[in-house]
């Protein structure tokens, strides 16, 4: 994992007195000592967002003396809705919006939310590092490999003068909310892929598979790419503007099109009752320019953190 430097002192302190405050004095139920707070916030979802808040959650225990925790599930946005939805976690973490048939679920099930927008990411599209006949590849290149009943099995058919070599796939599974955006983006319709290829929701598992084959070509976030620079090849893609490879600077403009994508946390607003979930939203909100870009994503503008802080403050009537 990439190395992060811990909150500092300083900033850890103010945090505590602000925590203090928020909670009049510690009035959680919990253990007694310290702002008083303390529990278990349950989190599923995306394997995207998961080193975003694994993160906070580390920071949140440390500035608590663990006596407040967090714990971070990786079951997909797919997954984690389903949880969430079903009242099992108080916060789902989503690489891409809630769906009607998500919403229609939570709705069923008397769960209301709010959605909050915590960091910017792009995917990255990724060969082998000894393929060297490929820089870049065009939004209907990518569509005709990727799309239901495609019949491209050797890199030979993606492009004339590819060499003749099999073509192997790798990508996310059917939960991952990166599934969802890529297919969307790519193929046009949100789901829709040929199926033969090796899927994972462990982006791990995939960044492992490319780099173990010559002949390999997958998908996943960014940031995993950034973390593995050194074990795999990005490639630009043409989205009809020209060849754009995956950047922060290039991401944030929205240039890197349309592999470009915001990143979320839902919050269950029942679970804004219990002091450890609000003050854990709280706290996510608050250092999420901080720690996001120290897990390899692009932090949002000022003014989005604070409309995120906003609506966590009308949400729990504060």
């Amino acid at each position: 994992m990439i190395e992060r430097r811990k909150i500092g002192t300083n900033t850890a302190a103010a945090v505590a007195i602000a925590f203090m405050v928020a909670c009049g004095g510690g009035d959680s139920g919990g253990a007694a000592g310290g702002d008083g707070l303390s529990g278990n916030v349950q989190t599923d979802g995306s394997s995207t967002v998961f080193p975003i808040t694994e993160a906070v959650a580390e920071e949140f225990s440390l500035l608590h003396e663990g006596r407040t925790t967090a714990t971070v599930g990786m079951s997909g946005t797919g997954g984690g809705f389903k949880r969430f939805c079903s009242g099992e976690t108080d916060i789902s973490n989503a690489s891409r919006p809630i769906t009607d048939s998500e919403r229609d679920l939570c709705a069923a099930s008397g769960v209301d939310y709010i959605e909050i927008k915590v960091a910017l990411d792009g995917l990255a599209v990724v060969v082998n590092p000894e393929n060297t006949f490929v820089d870049c590849l065009t939004v209907d290149e990518l569509k005709r490999v990727w799309e239901p009943g495609s019949t491209l099995r050797r890199w030979s058919q993606v492009r004339q003068g590819f060499p003749d070599e099999t073509l192997k796939l790798y990508g996310p599974g059917t939960n991952s909310g990166t599934f969802d955006y890529f297919t969307e983006a790519i193929v046009g319709e949100a789901r829709a892929s040929r199926p033969d290829y090796t899927a994972s929701e462990d982006d791990n598992v995939l960044v492992q598979g490319v780099e173990g084959d010559r002949s390999a070509l997958g998908y996943f976030g960014y940031a995993y790419y950034i973390e593995n620079e050194s074990r795999l090849k990005a490639l630009g893609i043409d989205g009809g503007a020209g060849c754009v490879k995956p950047t922060p600077e290039t991401v944030t403009s929205g240039e890197y099109s349309p592999l470009s994508r915001p990143l979320f946390i839902y919050v269950k607003n029942a679970a804004l009752a219990k002091p450890e979930v609000r003050e854990f939203v709280r706290f996510y909100i608050e250092h999420a320019a901080e720690l996001v870009p120290q897990v390899g994503y692009i932090a949002l503008a000022p003014a989005e953190y604070q409309a995120g802080l906003t609506a966590l403050g009308q949400a729990s009537g504060q």
